[in-house]
């Protein structure tokens, strides 16, 4: 008996989803226990290839950049040729790009496969997020990428654990079993995915396109990405601010580890339960309130003084993570117009890819000219302002779940109506 609460709270949390998410939410979970060039990248080119840490970082910045290009051409074939075709071409050319990358000797060529790898790699965000928009009900929305934000943590802790004693082995054999594991990913969606793109009769005022400058004019929506990047800045210092605060501390690099594996243990355990939580409410306090926990998260490290407090700190930002991720990619599907769902994930993507490149320059300038405490104070201000933000912005945004009926001010008929007026 006491088992049957918890049995039952995630049966609700998987039931009611068409066949179609879950097939999409299998190719994601496989490509990411495959991921390994990410991960180890750094690694393999200062200990395998020799090189210095300025050239790993000039790569990985590369790789970044070609995430930044491929956000806005991920979003824009997935409106115009559909979610199927840029899922496959984006996932070939990525299981193409790190199978050649693993060959790779010259720096130049290094440098310049490390960019396609991005930009491959990156390409079929919009796609995936957009079809996921098409194929699940409003109501379902936050639930169905909630659950896709979950099984993007399990692959990344499995294929982490795993990915450390394949490189003791062979790092060649980690870029091959990504490139594979990334092919079996385009064979699902090939074989098991229909294409979602709405057609001409299924949208309403259908004959109006949505091009990149309907999205660059749609000023509510643009305000939400440039918030979405203020609180991705914030995120990022997990990753890059908080390992070279904790070694310059005289914390070891298995102390960092120790303390980062806590954020995907958390999101695995508790994203679940906490999106049975947040599913139907006011995504205005939820943006808000998780800004404010983000930024005052890291704002606590800078009175860290030993691993269990780092620890607490990154129990706090790893819950506004946790209620962000959900809700803010629930928020774009519903400010977004049908036929324009590709274009605006992919501006949404483009926020994150311009703060991962952002964010690690920002964290050394800071942590070399005024120490980590100016960091963590900085990350405590900037999510008070997109906590702000949230609130201010979305004063006329109707309260309640992803059910709620919105019509947003954008310059397009289609767009004028309600999102179920549109939505096949």
């Amino acid at each position: 008996m006491p088992v049957a609460g918890p049995i039952r709270a995630v049966r609700e949390s998987v039931s009611g989803l068409p066949s179609a998410f879950w097939w999409l939410w299998t190719s994601t979970l496989v490509n990411r226990l495959g991921a390994f060039v990410a991960t180890f990248m750094a690694l393999y080119l200062t200990l395998e290839r020799g090189y210095s840490a300025s050239y790993a970082g000039l790569v990985a910045a590369l790789h970044g950049l070609g995430g930044v290009v491929s956000s806005l051409a991920g979003g824009v074939m997935a409106d115009r040729l559909g979610r199927r075709p840029t899922l496959l071409v984006a996932q070939v050319s990525t299981a193409a790009s790190v199978a050649l990358l693993g060959f790779m000797t010259d720096p130049v060529a290094i440098a310049g496969v490390a960019f396609l790898v991005g930009m491959a790699s990156n390409a079929s965000r919009p796609a995936v997020q957009a079809m996921m928009a098409d194929i699940v009900r409003p109501e379902d929305r936050v639930r169905a990428f909630s659950l896709n934000y979950w099984a993007i943590n399990l692959g990344f802790a499995v294929s982490s654990a795993g990915a450390g004693f394949i490189a003791e082995y062979s790092y060649l054999a980690g870029f091959l079993i990504e490139a594979g594991m990334t092919l079996v990913c385009a064979v699902v969606v090939f074989v098991k995915l229909p294409e979602s793109r709405p057609t001409e009769k299924e949208t309403a005022g259908g004959d109006v396109p949505v091009s990149l400058r309907t999205v660059l004019r749609d000023g509510r929506f643009m305000s939400v990405v440039g918030l979405s990047f203020l609180v991705a800045l914030v995120f990022q210092q997990g990753f890059v601010g908080l390992p070279v605060a904790m070694g310059q501390a005289g914390f070891s690099a298995a102390d960092y580890g120790m303390a980062i594996a806590v954020n995907g243990v958390l999101i695995v355990v508790l994203q679940i339960p906490v999106t049975r939580f947040i599913e139907h409410r006011d995504p205005r306090w939820l943006l808000a309130v998780s800004s404010l926990l983000a930024g005052y998260g890291f704002g606590l490290t800078a009175f860290a003084g030993s691993v269990g407090v780092f620890v607490l700190t990154v129990c706090v930002w790893t819950l506004a993570e946790i209620v962000n991720a959900p809700t803010q990619t629930g928020l774009v599907v519903r400010l977004s117009p049908v036929r324009g769902r590709g274009r605006y994930q992919g501006m949404y993507s483009l926020s994150w890819a311009v703060a991962s490149l952002v964010a690690p320059l920002m964290a050394g300038a800071v942590i070399d000219r005024w120490g980590a405490g100016l960091l963590w104070g900085m990350c405590a201000v900037v999510g008070t302002v997109a906590g702000l933000g949230y609130m201010a912005l979305m004063r006329r945004l109707p309260g309640g779940g992803e059910e709620t009926a919105v019509v947003a001010d954008r310059p397009v008929t289609a767009a004028a109506a309600p999102e179920e007026a549109r939505t096949p």
